[in-house]
């Protein structure tokens, strides 16, 4: 992990355009020439999609990228195979190139936050859930923000981001957590809130505040494992 992490930021103190600076010394083929080009590539890009070969869908991806450098729907697939084939360091340095171009794209915005969060980056990884929830309003976006403002010791912050959650919960949002017994138990987005609140306050020593938030997550969940976990700690 920590070798992921010093390559990644080896990477990121590059150009964040390094793509584009390595295509301006190409000569620009003629738009026939390149038309016909990229219709060879697009044809192998499906094919070996079809055929699960993801080495080739990539490469033939570059070749596109490197024709077509105004392109972002070709960076755009790249980052989701990176990401889909768990390449997590590679999937989030191209998103946060293509955020480069648009700040507000959502596919790369999702990219890099969940990439840069798997690698253990999470100061790089909450930016990107930020401005996720400010685009789009999902409260998954949010819970996300506000556990890596937990996780890095945030707290006021974190504890803004839990209090909105429980505000705005939808009674039919749900948020999974792993079991003991390893299986993903789904309970309400608010109680998730809740328990998070009680983990901010547990971690600065409020424990009264605490039992008092994982009380109201198991009032509202009476199955929710963590939350009853949680409240012994807080006793």
């Amino acid at each position: 992990m920590k070798r992921v992490l010093f390559m990644l930021l080896l990477a990121l103190c590059a150009s964040p355009i390094l793509a584009q600076t390595a295509t301006d010394s190409i000569p620009r083929l003629d738009a026939k020439t390149r038309k016909a080009l990229n219709t060879q590539d697009q044809a192998a890009y499906q094919l070996a999609q079809r055929y699960a070969d993801p080495l080739v869908a990539r490469t033939k991806l570059y070749e596109l990228m490197v024709r077509n450098p105004e392109d972002m729907r070709y960076p755009e697939l790249l980052a989701g195979m990176y990401f889909e084939s768990n390449l997590y360091t590679s999937a989030a340095l191209v998103a946060m190139d293509i955020l480069e171009f648009n700040d507000k794209s959502i596919g790369a915005l999702e990219i890099a936050a969940y990439s840069l969060e798997q690698v253990g980056a999470l100061d790089r990884a909450l930016p990107h859930f930020e401005s996720l929830y400010l685009l789009t309003g999902d409260n998954f976006s949010l819970y996300k923000s506000g556990f890596l403002q937990y996780s890095l010791k945030r707290y006021d912050e974190a504890l803004n981001s839990a209090n909105m959650l429980i505000k705005n919960a939808k009674a039919d949002e749900k948020i999974g957590f792993n079991t003991t017994e390893g299986v993903t138990q789904e309970v309400s987005m608010k109680a998730a809130a809740l328990n998070l609140k009680g983990m901010i306050y547990l971690d600065q020593g409020s424990k009264p505040e605490a039992k008092t938030a994982f009380e109201e997550a198991i009032q509202l969940d009476g199955s929710f494992e963590l939350a009853k976990e949680n409240l012994k700690k807080a006793q």
